[in-house]
């Protein structure tokens, strides 16, 4: 299932970015404004993470989506070991599949230099400001979802997610590419061979979610967490709450 929702976020990132910066598209003719089509691309992809998290499949696995965010609820205790282990190598296998699903039904469009297999690559403004870049949206994002997710909005949690997720790639996306995501990026640079400032994004989001973890420990304590899941509103089986009253 996690496979299945980052290889489907990353089909989504490459066919809106053939769509809205290939020179190709008839989009990028009638929408002059990359700032504009940057902003579309946002929100195709904050929509796409919502309905991600409030699939069938994405209620059931939680639509972690991610290994730092995965590696965060473990180190909150939340996440048995081996499903933090198998999250985190079916997010790539997933992410990367979906890349290479679309690469395979375009050909050499996903390689024109516009696209670049959606590439998470440092910005003009070099590669301490995109390190920072991701530092600060990738606290941002698991702070939120700690605080909506524990709180009595929890529903909302997957609105919340998405909408970051919008936000960011339409602002601060020319400066680090918008990761957050060791996975992410990792499904676009191996077919893209593009390893620049690679390292930021296997480095910056793990350790600001634990970081943001750390800060949520502080301030509301142990006792305000309660599970691993983006949307627990639903009656799909939780394999986090099994594991934690197994262990609790």
């Amino acid at each position: 299932m996690e496979a299945w929702g980052l290889g489907l976020f990353m089909v989504s990132a490459c066919a809106f970015a053939l769509l809205l910066s290939h020179p190709q598209s008839p989009l990028v003719a009638g929408i002059g404004s990359p700032l504009v089509r940057r902003c579309l691309m946002g929100a195709a992809m904050g929509l796409t993470a919502m309905a991600i998290v409030y699939s069938p499949w994405g209620q059931q696995s939680g639509a972690h989506l991610n290994p730092a965010l995965t590696l965060t609820f473990f180190r909150l205790g939340k996440v048995a070991p081996w499903d933090a282990v198998f999250y985190g190598v079916f997010q790539v296998l997933g992410g990367l599949s979906g890349v290479l699903l679309v690469s395979l039904l375009v050909g050499r469009l996903l390689a024109d230099p516009a696209v670049n297999y959606v590439v998470t690559v440092p910005g003009p403004s070099g590669i301490g400001i995109a390190f920072v870049t991701e530092l600060f949206i990738s606290f941002i994002q698991m702070t939120v979802v700690l605080w909506v997710s524990n709180s009595r909005w929890a529903r909302w949690t997957g609105v919340c997610a998405g909408t970051l997720v919008a936000l960011n790639i339409s602002t601060v996306g020319p400066l680090s590419g918008m990761s957050m995501n060791p996975a992410r990026t990792l499904a676009s640079a191996i077919p893209a061979h593009v390893w620049h400032g690679a390292w930021i994004y296997f480095t910056a989001p793990p350790l600001a979610m634990l970081a943001a973890a750390e800060a949520y420990l502080l301030t509301r304590g142990r006792n305000h967490l309660f599970c691993a899941k983006l949307h627990h509103q639903n009656q799909r089986r939780c394999i986090f709450c099994d594991f934690h009253g197994h262990h609790g």
